[in-house]
């Protein structure tokens, strides 16, 4: 009778250790199930900022080097391991595209900034010329390239184009501030001093007068002799105040200040530049005047 009750207990737990595992496989396959739930949540999410990026970049989207997987799941509900290998591998797959398409973006992001910041350059360039140059009378285009006939060399020492000579305007003062102008352009600074100044002794009261004494003192500015520009500068500024180039001559004269190595009495000059004209200056001066105050450190 004994050996009847031993073996009938050794049959309940047998069963009692069966229904465990049933209970165990129950419940890890719904938690296998999530988790590959999720996997193929951030695949899919990962499969979207793919291509948001790529439309992004390029206006095209590329399918993923990695296909969504085809493998079946296996009885039970439990999905079979080829299959949550395959999701990670394109989980993998997606992240390295992604930062690979990011970086790509980053870095045509910033060559467009640099090429945008090298034509506003330009622009500055081209605009500081055609403002010192000023209104002028219509003159008809020159055939011959400039520097045909010269080879003046510049106080540099370096062999530039010599300056064209403009067609008469009809106004004898206008043409001699026009060949100072040419002069300076060409990067024939000795010269154009020499014109300007000529011209300005010779029509004091012309309004070309302040253009010309404010582009000689450009020019010596130009040629390395700060000295000698601060000096006309100056003198244009307080020969006539109303000047069209007055302001101008104020700017050019805290450059040269700044080149001196004197940016107290700089930022004196252009604490009077605002002071005496203020939002009359012209937008060329009143661009650049900001920076030159921060260059000179000034308060």
């Amino acid at each position: 009778m004994l050996g009847g009750i031993e073996g009938y207990l050794r049959g309940y737990v047998m069963r009692f250790h069966l229904l465990g595992l049933i209970l165990l496989a129950g419940t890890a396959a719904p938690a296998l199930a999530q988790s590959s739930d999720r996997i193929e949540r951030r695949v899919e999410k990962l499969e979207r900022d793919l291509a948001a990026v790529q439309r992004r970049s390029s206006g095209t989207y590329i399918q993923p080097e990695i296909a969504p997987s085809t493998a079946q799941v296996s009885s039970g509900g439990i999905p079979a391991s080829d299959a949550t290998a395959d999701l990670t591998a394109r989980l993998d797959s997606l992240e390295a595209q992604l930062a690979r398409l990011t970086g790509a973006s980053e870095e045509n992001a910033n060559r467009t900034r640099q090429l945008e910041g090298a034509l506003s350059d330009y622009r500055l360039s081209v605009d500081r010329r055609l403002q010192d140059l000023g209104p002028v009378a219509a003159q008809p285009a020159r055939l011959e390239p400039a520097g045909a006939s010269s080879n003046e060399s510049s106080s540099t020492g370096q062999n530039v184009p010599a300056a064209s000579e403009p067609a008469s305007t009809g106004d004898p003062a206008e043409d001699a501030y026009l060949v100072g102008f040419r002069q300076w352009e060409a990067g024939q600074f000795a010269a154009a001093q020499k014109s300007l100044e000529t011209m300005a002794k010779k029509y004091p009261r012309h309004r070309r007068a302040s253009y010309a004494l404010n582009l000689a003192g450009r020019a010596y500015l130009d040629a390395g002799q700060p000295a000698t520009a601060a000096k006309i500068l100056l003198s244009n500024y307080q020969a006539d105040a109303k000047g069209e180039r007055a302001a101008d001559s104020l700017y050019f004269l805290g450059q040269a200040l700044i080149a001196l190595k004197k940016p107290t009495n700089a930022c004196k000059v252009y604490d009077e530049l605002q002071s005496v004209y203020g939002d009359g200056m012209r937008d060329w001066v009143k661009q650049r005047l900001p920076k030159a105050r921060q260059d000179a450190k000034c308060l």
